[in-house]
């Protein structure tokens, strides 16, 4: 048997991903939760449909895994759902931000109502990516992820902050100064849909 590594967190002991919890916050993501027709193949205009119910986290990060995991943190539903984040950051580094968003089936992130990555369809687990320059100030932030026909569910939203290195996107790494008033921000220099065929690890991971 392989010794674990030095600091390594035993797979048994690392908290279980989920899309969000149902514990209100005021802070980070709120996740509107749709049930879809089958067969839906594109996300619809979720905006003009009727939420099941609401979700929060301060992070998207559920890595791929087998449809069985089910409704991570929700239900035990597993096909045909939706689910359409919001959520705002605080940008104190102006300049050239890079968005991978990872998903199965198809995603789409829009800052300040502008479309940067656009990651639609039914597909297997792919990461696309976009960037767009960032002024500083509040920026809003949009998420709609789909979950269509079984075998698979992931959606994780990366970062690269300019100067800095990959990380999930946590809402907490963007607080506001304090004091400071939330007026929206600009947005230029888009550059969306770069395509990223690889898509980092393909085995489930077990839980």
């Amino acid at each position: 048997m392989m010794a674990a590594l030095a600091g390594e967190v035993p797979a048994q002991d690392q908290p279980t991903p989920t899309f969000g919890t149902t514990v209100v916050s005021s802070s980070g993501f709120r996740g509107q939760i749709y049930h879809l027709k089958p067969d839906t193949d594109l996300l619809p205009r979720l905006d003009k449909m009727r939420s099941v119910g609401a979700i929060y986290t301060t992070v998207i990060n559920v890595p791929l895994q087998a449809f069985q995991q089910g409704f991570p943190g929700v239900t035990d539903r597993f096909e045909w759902f939706a689910i359409l984040y919001s959520g705002r950051i605080w940008v104190e580094k102006e300049g050239r931000y890079v968005f991978s968003l990872l998903s199965d089936d198809g995603s789409w992130l829009k800052i300040d109502k502008k479309m940067i990555v656009d990651n639609d369809g039914i597909h297997s687990p792919s990461k696309l990516e976009g960037s767009a320059v960032l002024t500083r100030g509040v920026h809003q932030l949009e998420i709609a992820y789909f979950q269509g026909p079984r075998f698979h569910v992931a959606l994780e939203l990366g970062v690269i902050p300019p100067g800095e290195g990959w990380r999930l996107l946590n809402t907490d790494d963007f607080p506001a100064p304090a004091g400071s008033a939330l007026v929206p921000g600009k947005i230029r220099g888009i550059r969306a849909g770069s395509n990223l065929p690889e898509v980092g690890p393909t085995i489930p991971r077990r839980w």
